[in-house]
C-alpha cells in the first residue's frame, strides 16, 4: 500500500481550517457579529470594567480581569454547579453569601485564563484573596471588619487544576476599579473580559415596569459566558445579572433559581457540566429613592410584582442560554427541541434533554440528515421517565421551522411530520434537506394525540469536526 494518500490524509488533518472558532486575533467571526449588542440601558447605581492580567501564559493583550461594582451594599444570589468538584471561588461565594444572607455584597470580580479548581487550599486562599483585595479597592470600601468575610463575589473560569497567578491578579484589581464606567463600552470589556473559547461577548439589557411603581422604569442587564462544557446543572457558564429594582433578598435565590430552570438547565452544547458554573443575580434599588422603597419585591410568589419581574428575569436568561448555544463550540445549527403532552414538566425536560445529549442526533444534524430514528431512540431510553409517559403508539415527530410562531398543538405551517402516532411517514428528503440547511431549526415531539400535559423546550446545537479541533487543542 502506497504511503502518498496517508501523508495527504494527515497534512489534511493537520492543517484542518477552523471555520467556527474564536479568530486567534480576538476578532468576532463575521457570522456572530448580529449576536453582539451595540447598546443598551443599564441599571443605575452599577459600574463595570475590566483589565489585562496575562492570566494565561498564551494570552498577552486581551483583558482577562472584569469587575462590576454597587455604588452602594446590595442584595444577591447565586446558582452554582452541582459538579462534586466545585472550583474555589465557588466554595468561598456560596459561603458569603450565606454568611450575609444574601445582603450587603458590593461587587463581582472574574478572572478568566485559570479556572482555580482543584487548587486545593491554597485555591481557596486566592479565591478569599481576590474578594478582600476587591474589596479594598472600592470607592467607598467598607472599614470595619463585620466577621462576615468579603463582599465581592468571586469567579474564575479557564483550565481546571492550575493554580492562579495571584499576585498578578491581585495587583491589576486597583486596575479594574480605576477603568469603571456606567457605559455600554464598561459593560462590553466586562463580557469581553471573561471569555475563554468564545466566539463573541454574551450582553443584553432591557427595561420594564412593576404594578406597585407606576411610572417608574427599570433596568435589568446581564452577561454571560460560555461556548463548551455546557449542560445542567447548571450548564457551564459563568453569568452576572443586575438590576436596579427594589428586591429583597430573600426573595432574589427563588427569583433566580426559577428563572434558571427554565434558561441556563434546559441548553446543552456537550454534556459536560464543569466546575465553575456560577450564576449570580444582584439588585440594589437604586431607580427610586429609599424612602421610596414602599414595597419591594418580596418572596411571595402570589403577588403581582414577583411574578412581573420574574417574566422579565426569565426572558433575559433565557435570550442569555440561547446565545450561550449559538456559540456553541464548533457549532453551526441552533435547534430548539420541544416535548408536548408529558403528565410532569420534569418528564419533558428528560425527554428533550436526552434528544439534546445524544452524539448520534447532533452528528446528523451537522450532516444535515433527517435521520429520525436517531431522535425515536433518544426518547426510547431517556433515563427517569416511566413508561407510562412514552406510548409507542402515540409519539409524533416533526422538524418545524423555527420562524414559525403558531401553536405547536396541531401541524402548523411547513412542519414536516417524520413520525406520526408511531407511524413512519413518507419524508420528502429534498424539503428536509432545505430545513436542515438552515441555521435554525425545530424538534417537535408530541406525546400524544390530544396533546394535554406539559410542554418542555429545550436548546441545543450539532456538533461539528470543530468541535473536537477546539477542544483537543483547548490546553494549548
Amino acid at each position: 500500500m502506497s504511503l502518498r494518500p496517508q501523508k495527504k490524509l494527515f497534512s489534511a488533518f493537520v492543517c484542518q481550517t477552523r471555520r467556527y472558532s474564536a479568530p486567534g486575533d480576538g476578532s468576532i467571526p463575521a457570522a456572530k457579529q448580529k449576536y453582539v449588542s451595540t447598546s443598551g440601558t443599564y441599571p443605575k447605581g452599577f459600574l463595570a470594567g475590566s483589565a489585562f492580567v496575562g492570566v494565561k501564559a498564551s494570552n498577552t493583550k486581551f483583558d482577562d480581569l472584569a469587575l462590576i461594582v454597587s455604588e452602594k451594599p446590595c442584595a444577591a444570589a447565586a446558582v452554582f454547579t452541582k459538579n462534586k468538584f466545585q472550583a474555589a471561588p465557588v466554595t468561598v461565594t456560596r459561603e458569603m453569601l450565606q454568611n450575609r444572607k444574601g445582603d450587603g455584597i458590593r461587587a463581582v470580580i472574574v478572572n478568566s485564563g485559570c479556572a482555580n479548581a482543584v487548587t486545593g487550599l491554597g485555591g481557596i486562599e486566592d479565591a478569599r484573596a481576590m474578594g478582600t483585595t476587591t474589596d479594598a479597592a472600592l470607592p467607598d470600601p467598607a472599614t470595619t471588619d463585620d466577621g462576615n468575610g468579603t463582599r465581592s463575589i468571586v469567579m474564575s473560569t479557564g483550565v481546571i487544576g492550575q493554580r492562579l497567578p495571584i499576585s498578578k491578579i491581585l495587583a491589576r484589581i486597583p486596575t479594574a476599579v480605576s477603568n469603571l464606567g456606567a457605559t455600554h463600552d464598561h459593560w462590553h470589556a466586562f463580557a469581553r473580559a471573561i471569555c475563554t473559547t468564545d466566539t463573541f461577548p454574551k450582553l443584553l439589557s432591557r427595561t420594564f415596569t412593576l404594578p406597585s411603581y407606576p411610572g417608574t422604569t427599570f433596568s435589568l442587564a446581564g452577561t454571560t459566558k460560555g461556548a463548551g462544557m455546557i449542560h445542567p446543572n447548571m450548564a457551564t457558564l459563568l453569568s452576572v445579572i443586575c438590576t436596579d429594582a427594589p428586591i429583597t433578598p430573600a426573595a432574589l435565590h427563588p427569583l433566580l433559581a426559577a428563572a434558571v430552570d427554565r434558561s441556563f438547565n434546559s441548553i446543552s452544547i456537550d454534556g459536560d457540566t464543569s466546575t465553575n458554573d456560577t450564576c449570580a443575580l444582584l439588585a440594589n434599588g437604586a431607580a427610586v429613592p429609599a424612602a421610596a422603597w414602599s414595597s419591594p419585591v418580596a418572596n411571595n410568589p402570589h403577588s403581582d410584582d414577583y411574578q412581573a419581574f420574574l417574566r422579565e428575569l426569565t426572558a433575559l436568561t433565557t435570550d442569555l442560554a440561547h446565545l450561550i448555544v449559538r456559540d456553541g463550540e464548533g457549532a453551526t445549527k441552533f435547534v430548539a427541541i420541544r416535548v408536548l403532552g408529558a403528565p410532569e414538566y420534569a418528564h419533558a425536560h428528560r425527554l428533550a434533554r436526552t434528544i439534546a445529549t445524544s452524539a448520534l442526533v447532533k452528528t446528523a444534524l451537522y450532516g444535515k440528515d433527517a435521520n429520525w430514528g436517531r431522535i425515536l431512540c433518544a426518547v426510547g431510553y431517556a433515563d427517569g421517565v416511566p413508561e407510562r409517559v412514552v406510548d409507542p403508539t402515540r409519539v409524533s415527530v416533526s422538524f418545524v421551522p423555527a420562524a414559525s410562531t403558531q401553536a405547536r398543538e396541531t401541524p402548523v405551517d411547513g412542519e414536516l411530520r417524520l413520525l406520526v402516532d408511531g407511524e413512519p411517514q413518507q419524508v420528502d428528503e429534498e424539503v428536509a434537506a432545505r430545513m436542515l440547511e438552515e441555521e435554525d431549526l425545530e424538534i417537535l415531539i408530541r406525546l400524544n394525540g390530544e396533546v394535554t400535559g406539559e410542554e418542555c423546550v429545550f436548546w441545543t446545537c450539532d456538533f461539528s469536526h470543530e468541535y473536537v479541533t477546539i477542544n483537543g487543542d483547548y490546553r494549548t
